[in-house]
């Protein structure tokens, strides 16, 4: 018999939605993929070749559970350096990507019936690690009128006296929206006068566009950073998603908590892996500036394109490599014996009709909306907004 947990979760949507979209492929059908948060550029060619010297030199056994040396100060330079944050070594740990990072903060942290504040939209996996650790996802709705960003006093108005944490997530997935300095500032009060953890998701820090400035929130003094524990990784910034290097700072006592959970599920990070964590966060940065300059590129036309499609609106994001365009005013209207109520509806519409895959924002929280990934090429970009505009002007 399975255990209880188990019935608590529900597969990633995303990795779902990419699982049938590569299953159409495989059958010939010709699928535009815009489901999975995955940049499609190669992993730097200096960061490969540290991997391939790391495996010559024989650094191929384990390594301290939480992550070597070398990979502890680079990111504690990266810290200091980026985001004006100073961490010691015990302060950090090294897992194996960021998903797994935050897994083990939920396990080290959360005790049954503690609620866990989730702004909506949310990542798909947030709920779901907060309810495999017996803790309670609380939501609150956010406004795309106010750039998707928790309003303090709504944030305020929902602890009680079980409330742990309040998880973070700037850039968002899958809004793209940013917080700012004031609204970042007022979050912080908050969680310090109520002592509130908070989990500080970062991981799209590095693809922010128009100006915006990415800014931690446990960098506002050492009252907030006690109750922080920041989030990041290697996958969106250098293209290293297949790696699996994730890191988090913050209280030491938090992360010791951390360390002993990991040496008991999959011990160190790959040692090859870290050497080339090593070499992506000291070696030359430019590929990454490459990279955000390429997704500004796309964002504009993907987001332009949607907005020029009647009855689809879509705020223009400032982070990150999503789309979340509202699709709402298609629900009701049909083609055929197919009517679309919902963003499940929709997403099966246009993969099954269109041949174009994207995400329901129900499994985000918002069931008006849906997620459209533009980390892929402009010309799958420019030929699925066609394909979309097609099958949407069949709905009546």
């Amino acid at each position: 018999m399975l255990s209880e947990r188990t019935q608590r979760i529900k597969p990633s949507a995303t990795l779902a939605i990419d699982a049938k979209a590569k299953s159409m492929k495989a059958q010939g059908i010709d699928v535009l993929n815009f489901g999975l948060g995955e940049p499609d550029f190669d992993t730097p060619e200096h960061v490969k070749e540290a991997a391939i010297k790391a495996i010559k030199d024989g650094f191929t056994k384990y390594t301290a559970v939480g992550g070597i040396d070398e990979l502890k100060d680079a990111i504690i330079r990266k810290l200091s350096v980026d985001n004006n944050i100073a961490y010691a070594k015990e302060e950090v740990i090294v897992s194996c990507g960021a998903k797994h990072s935050l897994y083990n903060i939920a396990q080290a942290l959360f005790n049954p019936g503690d609620e866990i504040i989730i702004p909506a939209p949310y990542w798909v996996s947030y709920p779901d690690q907060a309810l495999l650790n017996d803790a309670v996802p609380v939501f609150i709705p956010t406004d795309e009128a106010e750039n998707f960003m928790l309003r303090p006093d709504e944030f305020e108005s929902k602890i009680t006296g079980r409330t742990k944490a309040l998880i973070l997530n700037s850039p968002s997935n899958p809004t793209g929206s940013s917080y700012d300095e004031k609204a970042l500032v007022a979050i912080a009060e908050i969680a310090v006068r109520r002592n509130i953890f908070v989990i500080s998701d970062e991981i799209y820090e590095k693809l922010v566009y128009d100006g915006t400035r990415h800014i931690s929130i446990a960098s506002f003094g050492g009252e907030i950073k006690k109750r922080t524990i920041v989030v990041n990784g290697l996958s969106k910034s250098h293209a290293m998603t297949g790696w699996r290097i994730g890191y988090a700072a913050g209280p030491k006592d938090i992360i010791k908590a951390m360390t002993g959970i990991q040496s008991q599920s999959t011990s160190n990070p790959t040692s090859i892996a870290q050497k080339a964590a090593v070499a992506a966060l000291t070696g030359p940065q430019d590929y990454t500036s490459v990279m955000r300059a390429e997704f500004d590129r796309r964002r504009k036309t993907l987001v332009d394109g949607l907005n020029a499609i009647e009855g689809v609106s879509c705020l223009k994001p400032s982070g990150a490599f999503y789309a979340f365009p509202n699709v709402s005013r298609f629900y009701g209207r049909s083609v055929g014996a197919r009517r679309i109520d919902s963003s499940l509806d929709m997403a099966t519409y246009l993969l099954e009709e269109a041949h174009v895959a994207l995400v329901h924002g129900e499994a985000f929280g918002d069931d008006r909306y849906i997620r459209i990934s533009y980390a892929t090429s402009m010309d799958i970009i420019e030929q699925g907004l066609d394909r979309i505009k097609e099958a949407l002007s069949k709905l009546k």
